[in-house]
């Protein structure tokens, strides 16, 4: 398969990437290797923005179910993606990556508010930028918050690093004869409720014409090999190719 062109790229990850066993809400051996990943797309050109959620440490919807107020809960689920930024921008900077981080709820003394145009400099400048607090009011997903910050940085793309490898038309975990797409459409995922992202990410997604590459991201050296068109994954387009 021949990849596509990308220059400039988004990378959501779930914070649950970043999860060790045990309960470890942020593994370092595990995060310095999501960092490699990261740092070997980006030592091959591409300009490359990351947004991780929080779930390994809070999550508000689900907090929000056991009684917390949901703003309070959405709140408290922004800053753990802060800490999540921060984390991988340690790992990224113990492997010469430079990086910085912008949060969409300002806090001067941790990191950088969001800044659109400081954030496109940063990215000429080769750095790599780190977008947490999602889009920094409540009732928004961090999907929502990847969505929004690839449109307002104009990428070329939106890679969503899963544990799975792809978009199926079932749950592979629950359904074992599952088929995977190569490419599906915004309009099917919205449809059949495919569960790649929430739908107001896909919907921003589609009316920015914002390809979203679903990979696996838990796989040794798969992002750069997707980029590649040698990894496999799904991308969710305007139109399936048939």
């Amino acid at each position: 398969m021949t990849a596509p062109r990308y220059k400039r790229i988004l990378l959501k990850l779930s914070g649950e990437v970043l999860m060790g066993e045990g309960g470890l809400a942020i593994d370092p051996v595990i995060t310095a290797r999501v960092a490699q990943e990261i740092a070997d797309v980006r030592a091959q050109g591409y300009e490359l923005c990351v947004v991780v959620g929080g779930g390994n440490i809070f999550r508000g919807l689900s907090a929000a179910a056991k009684g917390i107020e949901r703003a309070t809960a959405d709140y408290m689920g922004m800053l753990a993606t802060v800490m999540n930024a921060l984390a991988v921008q340690n790992a990224l900077e113990q492997i010469g990556v430079d990086t910085r981080v912008q949060s969409a709820i300002p806090m001067a003394s941790v990191c950088e508010p969001f800044i659109r145009r400081r954030a496109e400099r940063h990215l000429e400048k080769g750095r790599v930028v780190i977008f947490a607090a999602g889009v920094g009011s409540p009732f928004f997903t961090t999907d929502s918050g990847a969505a929004l910050r690839a449109a307002e940085m104009k990428c070329d793309a939106l890679f969503k690093g899963t544990s799975v490898d792809g978009v199926y038309d079932a749950d592979p975990k629950k359904v074992p004869g599952a088929t995977r797409y190569d490419t599906v459409s915004f309009n099917r995922v919205l449809s059949d409720d495919l569960k790649v992202m929430d739908a107001s990410a896909v919907a921003l997604c589609r009316d920015n014409n914002i390809p979203i590459v679903v990979f696996n991201i838990r796989e040794h050296g798969n992002f750069a090999a997707v980029l590649s068109g040698n990894g496999i994954s799904t991308t969710v387009q305007t139109q399936e190719n048939k």
